[in-house]
């Protein structure tokens, strides 16, 4: 297949209906159970830092991140990242994550937190958090739930159950 010209932008709010039927497609409905949506819930995603990825008009990526506290210290939570199967292994997943962790260092955030596999997250700088540094709602398989530091240090002593930040909720 020919290279194709992707274009990153910040999500739109117009954006959604398609985004979540990417979800859909994607994830399935089993979904919704697992920690990082249980605590998507209640809080909304930021969409000066979620980004869509588009062939043309065609919608072919996703991602999100949205603001949590882990104990008491603000994060994000980045996620989910999605690309549309036909379009994998292109970069479109990694040119969404690089220009989410950079707009959101820009924003003045610190801690960027994901449940993913490590092999691939950590190819742009994600790491392991140290086993019970934190607590995340449900299930989770602990070995996926990754940190990132947009400030140097800024993930040291921190630690504590990890939830949404209602500050941020929806009224």
């Amino acid at each position: 297949m020919n290279d194709l010209s992707f274009t990153i932008s910040p999500e739109a709010a117009g954006d959604a209906q398609a985004i979540e039927r990417l979800h859909e497609r994607t994830f399935g409905p089993g979904r919704f159970v697992l920690s990082a949506y249980r605590i998507r819930e209640h809080v909304d995603h930021l969409l000066d830092i979620s980004f869509t990825a588009r062939i043309g008009t065609l919608l072919v990526g996703s991602v999100r991140q949205m603001p949590i506290l882990i104990g008491d210290t603000p994060a994000l939570m980045l996620g989910p990242l999605t690309v549309e199967p036909p379009f994998r292994g292109r970069g479109v997943g990694r040119l969404l994550m690089e220009r989410a962790l950079k707009d959101a260092k820009e924003k003045g955030h610190a801690i960027v937190l994901l449940v993913g596999d490590e092999p691939y997250y950590s190819r742009v700088g994600f790491k392991s958090v140290p086993k019970g540094r934190i607590t995340m709602p449900g299930p989770v398989d602990a070995a996926r739930v990754l940190v990132f530091e947009l400030v140097d240090g800024a993930f040291e002593g921190v630690s504590g159950v990890v939830g949404p930040d209602w500050s941020k909720a929806r009224g």
